[in-house]
C-alpha cells in the first residue's frame, strides 16, 4: 500500500470525514432500517457533531490519509462507569469507517491499533459494537482480542 499516515482529525479534515461518515450511516441504515436511523442531510449533521468532539479531552479522532486522501476515521473516547451499560470507566471505539477504494490494505488495523496505543495505558478495557450484518468487521474486530459479551435485540411492533 502507498503511505499510510495515522493522524489527528483536524479541522480541515471535517468535511471529508463527515462524508465517510455518512457513508457508515447509510451502511447501517441499509442493514437494518427499522434499528439505524437515516436523518438528512446526514454529512451535515455528523460534521457538526464530529466538530463539538475535536478537543474534547479523553475523545479520539483519527483519520487515514493515503497520499493525502482521507481513506478512513476512528472516533472513540473514555467514557466513565455507565450504570446503564454495567461498565466501568473504559474506552469506547464509536465509530470506525475505512472508504471501499481502501480497504483490505490495513487501514482499520491501523486506525485501531493506534486507538489502542492511546486509550490502553488509560482505562482498563476497550469496547465497541458491530452490526450483527457486519461480518467482516466482527471478523477484525475478533482478530484484534475483541469477543463478545452482548447481543442487542430490537423489537419493531406489528402493524396495526
Amino acid at each position: 500500500m502507498n503511505a499510510l499516515t495515522i493522524r489527528d482529525l483536524v479541522e480541515a479534515d471535517l468535511e471529508a470525514t463527515s462524508r465517510l461518515a455518512a457513508m457508515l450511516v447509510r451502511q447501517h441504515h441499509a442493514f437494518d432500517a427499522d434499528r439505524f436511523m437515516l436523518v438528512e442531510p446526514v454529512e451535515q449533521g455528523y460534521r457538526w457533531f464530529l466538530g463539538t468532539q475535536l478537543g474534547r479531552a479523553g475523545v479520539v479522532l483519527l483519520v487515514a490519509q493515503v497520499e493525502g486522501v482521507i481513506a478512513g476515521y476512528l472516533y472513540g473516547a473514555v467514557e466513565e462507569r455507565n450504570w446503564e451499560l454495567l461498565l466501568e470507566r473504559h474506552g469506547a471505539i464509536h465509530d470506525l469507517f475505512v472508504d471501499e477504494a481502501f480497504r483490505d490494505r490495513g487501514v482499520a488495523k491501523a486506525l485501531l491499533g493506534e486507538a489502542f496505543r492511546r486509550l490502553d495505558p488509560v482505562v482498563p478495557r476497550i469496547v465497541l459494537v458491530a452490526a450483527t450484518a457486519n461480518g467482516r468487521a466482527q471478523r477484525l474486530f475478533a482478530s484484534l482480542g475483541f469477543r463478545q459479551t452482548m447481543i442487542e435485540m430490537t423489537r419493531t411492533p406489528p402493524p396495526e
